[in-house]
């Protein structure tokens, strides 16, 4: 079955914190769960996929979150795009970044990720956000196939705390926006 073309994708709403919430931690511990400690991962959750942080960001007119629902209305995807705050040396003043990226196992490989990354694309550049950046784990090549896609390359790394666990993540770069052909492939997906 075709999962992405039943999704609708919409703007997050302030009322939606709790569920993005739900949705942030559900998919990062079905994509990542299995490479951190408990205590680890309850860490980061506690303190980066939380109602507050939630709130937060869907009240900042600086950021746009979008949620893809299924049939039944029930979330199954969201992106959060916005300013970039990776650790890139020199950043330039207008810098954007597509933050995160998640999505259910059941709905990843069908498009749904592309959908989702191209109306962050669309936003961001319609701000005037240039160039584009975009944190990935070393070890997510399906995602770094995605970005390759629509002209990421990267450009450095850096250490991504989860808990005391720190993650080698890769840095890619965006200088224009390039309409690239997609697939339907991507994989679950994890940004900073």
């Amino acid at each position: 079955m075709d999962h992405a073309n039943a999704c609708t994708i919409r703007r997050a709403l302030p009322d939606d914190a709790v569920a993005v919430t739900e949705l942030a931690r559900v998919t990062f511990v079905e994509t990542f769960g299995h490479l951190y400690q408990p205590e680890d991962l309850a860490a980061f959750q506690e303190e980066s996929q939380s109602v507050a942080a939630y709130s937060l960001l869907l009240a900042d007119p600086g950021v746009a979150l979008w949620v893809a629902e299924d049939s039944r209305h029930v979330l199954v995807g969201f992106l959060t795009v916005g300013a970039c705050k990776l650790p890139v040396p020199q950043r330039e003043a207008m810098a954007g970044e597509i933050r995160q990226l998640y999505l259910r196992a059941a709905v990843q490989r069908d498009g749904l990720g592309t959908r989702l990354l191209v109306k962050g694309l669309d936003w961001l550049a319609s701000r005037g956000y240039s160039p584009l950046y975009v944190g990935v784990w070393s070890g997510n090549l399906g995602a770094q196939r995605l970005y390759a896609r629509y002209g990421f390359e990267k450009i450095g790394e850096y250490d991504f705390p989860v808990g005391k666990h720190l993650d080698r993540e890769f840095i890619f770069r965006q200088a224009a926006a390039p309409r690239a052909s997609t697939g339907p492939q991507e994989s679950g997906v994890r940004f900073s």
